[in-house]
């Protein structure tokens, strides 16, 4: 393909045309695929707003990635032969999470994601034909622009979710390099839960109009603030009589400032019996995507996580925040916290303090709780989860699992919990007491006509 260049007299002209979906039809797309009945305020603002810079800052989970979607689609032309809108995050799990919310709503665009780990392989062939939009880890949409794999001309649309993360000095080269292939976009907007002082001025911003959302019920507004006294300078046995007073259906994410840590407290928990999963960037992509499904369907109800964890991971249901180690900033502190209390739940952060501690100006507790010693008896889920080695890309969909479940095995269709389908492989929750059962079941029998290899996450 051809490098990044100027546009067209064409290109130009096609630009200029008047957008494809109307705010009518994204709100019936939202309402409809999203199952959200009604945009928040925050939302509206945002689409309401005809600033062609924009800046967002709004709680986490208070539904930032429908506003940009939403007031994006109402700026696309007609889906065309060219990438028309670019959405660039800091993170894989957080690109593959909006990548989602696209395809959903995008309906007549092209949709696709670009991150590390994923085969570059089934990306080069997801880029044929022009996708129109595209979601992207900087590191890798660089490696496709420099490898011309990707052409992108001053796109209508260009969104950086999480900016304060991806402005930082150690994506700076990266984006300037970016910019400087594709253009300036015609429309930039911004959006974080934390901003920053100063924006670098490789980004050319002219009085961008700034949306501040607070609102009146924010997760902030529905989370508990808990002070937990630990004894001794090594927390470890605090953490573990404290997940023991955590009623059972909890999910629940210990936050530690170090791999190290949190290598140290996953061995812990093991050596307890207490069911946890483990989440960090040494980890490989399959780990850390299997480590986040886990959580969520119960399997591992307890996540030990650096920040890594801490943006843009949309787990339903986390109930409680654990700080084994304070925060080292407040930006972080917010981050973390914002991963509990989402879409109208409540929750509950634990900070576990030592002697050592110091509290920062921004940590205010709500009450104090010292958790009596632990029996030390083991934190079992009753959870288990299936791993099968066939997804999207080998045509295999979750109502194509759930009927083999179903005809093949003793499930009834309400034991069968979450199933997650990725591009190679799938993941199904299923109850503990018959996860080797139906894996013995299964062995011998065909997936859609296919031989699939089923086996049972060791968690």
């Amino acid at each position: 393909m051809n490098r990044c260049s100027k546009k067209s007299a064409n290109s130009v002209n096609r630009q200029n045309k008047p957008a494809a979906m109307d705010l009518n039809t994204v709100t019936h797309n939202i309402n409809t695929y999203m199952s959200i009945e009604s945009l928040n305020a925050m939302q509206l603002a945002m689409l309401a707003d005809t600033h062609r810079q924009m800046v967002l800052i709004a709680p986490t989970g208070s539904g930032k990635t429908i506003a940009f979607a939403a007031r994006m689609l109402t700026a696309l032309p007609n889906p065309g032969p060219e990438v028309q809108a670019v959405v660039i995050a800091p993170s894989r799990e957080l690109v593959i999470q909006i990548t989602d919310v696209m395809r959903r709503i995008a309906r007549g665009y092209k949709t696709v994601a670009l991150y590390g780990g994923h085969p570059m392989d089934d990306e080069i062939k997801s880029l044929n034909p022009v996708p129109q939009i595209i979601v992207a880890t900087p590191g890798r949409l660089l490696d496709h622009l420099q490898r011309t794999t990707l052409s992108i001309h001053s796109p209508r649309v260009m969104v950086l979710d999480e900016y304060d993360k991806s402005l930082e000095l150690g994506f700076e080269g990266e984006m300037k390099r970016i910019l400087n292939r594709c253009g300036m976009p015609q429309q930039l907007f911004l959006t974080s839960a934390t901003e920053l002082k100063e924006f670098p001025s490789y980004l050319n911003l002219k009085s961008p109009a700034v949306i501040r959302h607070a609102g009146n019920d924010t997760p902030q507004d529905r989370t508990e603030t808990v002070e937990v006294p630990s004894h001794t300078p090594d927390k470890l046995d605090t953490l573990v009589n404290l997940l023991h007073t955590l009623p059972p259906q909890s999910r629940t994410i210990v936050f530690a400032n170090h791999r190290e840590s949190a290598n140290r407290i996953y061995s812990r928990l093991r050596q307890e019996k207490i069911d946890a999963g483990l989440y960090h960037g040494e980890l490989d992509q399959l780990q850390r995507f299997n480590a986040l499904r886990l959580l969520e369907n119960g399997t591992t109800p307890v996540l030990v996580s650096t920040d890594l964890g801490s943006r843009g991971i949309d787990i339903t249901g986390v109930t409680d925040i654990i700080h084994y180690h304070i925060p080292v900033s407040e930006q972080t502190w917010t981050h973390r916290n914002g991963r509990t209390a989402r879409i109208d739940n409540e929750g509950t952060v634990y900070v576990i303090l030592s002697e050592k501690d110091t509290i920062p100006p921004y940590i205010h507790f709500d009450r104090t709780f010292d958790p009596p010693v632990s029996p030390h008896i083991p934190l079992r889920s009753a959870t288990a989860t299936l791993h099968i080695a066939a997804g999207k890309k080998e045509k295999i969909s979750r109502g194509d699992i759930l009927g083999f479940l179903l005809a093949n095995t003793p499930l009834a269709s309400e034991s069968i919990g979450k199933i997650t389908v990725s591009d190679h492989h799938s993941l199904v929750a299923v109850p503990r007491d018959m996860a080797s059962q139906i894996t013995e079941l299964v062995k011998p029998l065909k997936l859609k006509g296919k031989k699939v290899r089923i086996s049972l996450i060791k968690s």
